[in-house]
């Protein structure tokens, strides 16, 4: 016989790429993964209007939609708010939701700025309720069998990161002033919006970085506004260029831009050590390419591991040995750890902490841009 699980009931808010993506986790999760809790689609919440709302609802099989976030906040019966909306709205959705003692997960960038994560973190922490922040891709099994590698010390020390996040749809000056582009509604442009990926995966394979020098550009500086034919300013960057020395020596670099011809949603990694070195390419997310520097030299080379075998991370949930998995189930895996989490009483990282910590580099960036300097990330506060 079955056994009967305790239910939590989820509210989404945001109901367009990320709502989507969230939805399709919380709503398959519980097929392929023994979960402590069963996910119940409560209410989906977006601003897009009541047909909207409602076929979204109807489509991922939500029991409720509104258009008004306070009313799944306010809901009595909800345990889990999923926030999926731009940043502007990541901080008062987080401290309304955690006040009424919700259970937290929350898209990326984190917030605004340094400041209003902090305000974040430490709100939900006094609240005692669980936070995660959605940085996905520490999920990819790729990424964690990496890590696995370098907790087991096959890369011996850490010398060198290079990272890297290209996408190339901000090229087209047709695109009209989305809230993409604008500091009120995103914080920053790509910096906040990829660099923010590539300093949290740093930071789970490398380490803390202490400083930090920079430069931002803004290539486009004027778009069309959205519905009219007046053109409004760019407040945001296009691309991001980072140089960082980590705190346990090692030294690396950021490459960020959506501005790079051909280049779709390229999150590109390469880690070296005294005793070897991985790269890793999210466009080809099922593999990870590893160098051991202890092997024969007539047989040293690069290998292509296909983390697609059971033993590898998450992997034993999915397809037979050699069968790929893509961009969606990570979501998954997020959401089956959260879960995880949530039963035993633990934190799950990243949390909202781990979003101060990585807003606090990406500020650093943006004071070392401004000032032309080599900037301590400890500077920002």
């Amino acid at each position: 016989m079955k056994k009967i699980k305790k239910k939590v009931n989820v509210a989404v808010i945001g109901a367009r790429f990320m709502g989507k993506a969230h939805s399709n986790a919380w709503l398959n999760v519980a097929r392929f993964f023994d979960l402590p809790y069963e996910p119940v689609l409560k209410m989906i919440c977006s601003r897009d209007g009541e047909d909207y709302n409602k076929n979204f609802a109807e489509n991922w099989g939500y029991a409720e939609h509104c258009d008004d976030w306070h009313k799944a906040v306010d809901c009595k019966d909800i345990d889990i708010i999923d926030i999926c909306t731009p940043p502007f709205l990541h901080k008062e959705i987080t401290i309304a939701a955690v006040e009424a003692g919700k259970h937290i997960l929350c898209e990326k960038p984190v917030a605004m700025n340094y400041h209003e994560a902090y305000e974040m973190a430490e709100a939900a922490d006094k609240a005692g309720v669980l936070h995660y922040l959605n940085h996905n891709y520490r999920r990819v099994p790729a990424v964690a069998l990496a890590k696995n590698i370098i907790d087991e010390g096959k890369l011996g020390e850490i010398y060198h990161w290079r990272g890297a996040y290209l996408q190339d749809w901000a090229m087209d000056a047709s695109i009209p002033l989305t809230w993409q582009l604008t500091k009120e509604l995103a914080g920053a442009g790509s910096h906040y919006d990829l660099a923010s990926h590539s300093v949290d995966l740093a930071r789970f394979l490398v380490g803390e970085v202490k400083s930090i020098q920079a430069m931002l550009k803004t290539f486009i500086t004027e778009r069309v506004l959205p519905g009219e034919s007046e053109k409004g300013q760019v407040s945001v960057d296009d691309a991001s260029f980072m140089t960082a020395e980590f705190e346990n020596g090692a030294i690396g670099s950021f490459d960020i831009s959506r501005m790079m011809a051909g280049r779709k949603n390229y999150n590109y990694f390469e880690v070296y050590g005294s005793k070897g070195s991985l790269v890793f390419n999210l466009e080809n997310m099922n593999s990870l390419q590893y160098f051991n520097a202890d092997d024969p030299q007539d047989l040293q080379g690069y290998r292509e591991i296909p983390a697609t075998l059971t033993g590898h991370p998450y992997m034993s949930a999915w397809w037979p040995p050699g069968h790929i998995i893509g961009y969606e189930h990570v979501f998954s895996h997020a959401v089956k750890d959260f879960l995880d989490a949530l039963a035993g009483g633990n934190k799950i990282e990243p949390n909202l902490w781990d979003g101060v910590k990585i807003m606090q580099t990406l500020d650093a960036a943006i004071l070392s841009d401004k000032e032309g300097r080599r900037v301590n990330v400890s500077e920002v506060k």
